[in-house]
């Protein structure tokens, strides 16, 4: 299988089983219509039109030569692994703490239902964050370096007992041989002097949620009085990077239907100083007045293709953006059963509510069917495991016959369940999405080796 398209003055092939890509002209490009259908007279016919019979006859035994090592059209070797996947062992390698399921915004478009997932507002007691903490522990085998998240809602809500989880992490971290690294969400809202130099200190990573230009993050991001918090949030956020060095963060935004032009809003961003930038469509709200939908399809493509060649003139720059959704490392990415597999939630990755529930992953907080233990009794729906760790490339029938299977690893199994009720059947609009960014991120790899 091969995937073929034009971008940015660059013809590009990818061969999908392989990760073979390729860079052609215009002849190799036509020519990849007929090649597997045409033997090479009638392709001459039907080319000879435009191009010289000679040229024609070379880039044909181009081709065949790229096939013959096994660099088009190459033949699926993944497949085998899929039917040994439920036989692997896995170990739990992260989880995503609900450190509070309270906020102090009121963005539309949350998924969180204003922190609460749907139910009762609370926050992590330090018990419950000691037992997650040992849960982990006892269940990442000899796993030796592990990650925590502190999500919410608004985790800075409950500010002390992150602080007593990260030394109790480390402490018994260091007693069983083990290495946490902390990663902390916030909205900015209660960033301190004090909070500021906590996070930099003690914390691997950190995101901050900023939505871009003042009049698009203040129409979305508004305290609970209503107000937006724009110029509130920039020179915390600043500082706290500032401070870091530039190292280990991401300001995250969310893009809606209000602002489909928006690379304003990173190209705002980096303006600001941020260099390392995320940006995510609208999924799975409740506001029809926000939601992306097909109609927007089109106009986002050309955004991210605006997107990628801004990236370009950024490295020339000696300022690079760095997109989240465009690194891809072709020189040393996911094994091949990390690529088959995906991204381990319900196996490798488990969110843990206030209450401590566990559960496959943050997104499916709050849905009981997938309540799958706590963490002081362990998991005890054992059978919702198994359905996760068979879930994979091959049993998502969309995802067979997609290029970008390799480089999304299956999509996102909350987002399946979210818009279609089935973990193995992803959702149109964020397959669309994720297929061109891919696209948008190997042209940007072969701008630069060009």
């Amino acid at each position: 299988m091969i995937h073929k398209y034009f971008m940015n003055g660059f013809y590009i092939v990818i061969d999908v089983n392989s990760g073979a890509i390729h860079t052609v002209d215009e002849l190799a490009f036509l020519l990849l219509n007929f090649y597997r259908e045409c033997g090479i007279e009638e392709i001459l016919t039907k080319l000879g039109d435009k191009f010289l019979k000679e040229d024609i006859e070379g880039a044909y035994a181009e081709i065949c030569h790229l096939e013959q090592q096994g660099l088009l059209y190459s033949k699926d070797s993944h497949e085998e692994i899929s039917d040994k996947l439920s036989e692997r062992d896995t170990v739990i390698k992260a989880l995503c703490f609900h450190i509070a399921h309270d906020c102090n915004l009121r963005c539309e478009y949350c998924f969180a239902k204003d922190g609460g997932y749907g139910g009762n507002k609370e926050l992590m007691s330090i018990n419950t964050g000691k037992a997650a903490i040992d849960f982990l522990i006892a269940n990442s085998g000899s796993r030796k370096n592990l990650e925590v998240d502190f999500f919410g809602g608004e985790p800075l809500l409950n500010f002390n007992v992150v602080k007593e989880i990260v030394g109790y992490g480390n402490e018994h971290a260091a007693q069983c041989g083990k290495a946490f690294r902390f990663t902390l969400t916030t909205n900015g809202i209660l960033l301190d002097d004090e909070k500021t130099r906590y996070i930099n200190e003690k914390l691997g990573a950190v995101v901050l949620s900023i939505d871009g230009r003042k009049e698009i993050h203040d129409a979305m991001r508004k305290n609970s009085r209503g107000v937006g918090t724009y110029d509130m949030l920039v020179p915390k956020f600043k500082r706290l990077v500032d401070e870091r060095a530039h190292k280990n963060y991401y300001v995250r935004g969310t893009y809606t239907r209000q602002n489909l032009d928006f690379c304003e809003d990173v190209f705002h961003l980096h303006s600001l100083g941020f260099l390392n930038i995320s940006l995510e469509p609208a999924a799975n709200t409740d506001s029809k007045r926000l939601a992306i939908t097909e109609d927007d399809l089109e106009r986002i493509y050309a955004e991210y293709e605006r997107l990628a060649i801004r990236i370009l003139d950024s490295k020339k720059e000696g300022r690079p953006i760095e997109f989240f959704h465009y690194n891809i490392d072709l020189s040393c990415g996911p094994c091949a059963i990390k690529r088959v597999a995906g991204c381990g939630a319900g196996t490798e990755y488990l969110a843990v509510a206030p209450s401590g529930d566990l559960f496959p992953c943050h997104q499916f907080v709050g849905h009981e069917a997938f309540k799958m233990g706590n963490v002081f009794d362990g998991i005890n729906r054992p059978g919702l495991s198994p359905e996760f760790k068979n879930s994979n490339l091959y049993t998502k029938e969309k995802c067979k016959t997609c290029f970008a299977k390799y480089y999304c690893g299956g999509g996102c199994a909350a987002d399946g369940f979210l818009t279609n009720g089935n973990i193995n059947e992803p959702g149109l609009i964020s397959c669309a999405l994720e297929r061109k960014r891919v696209e948008c991120a190997l042209m940007i790899k072969v701008a630069e080796q060009t």
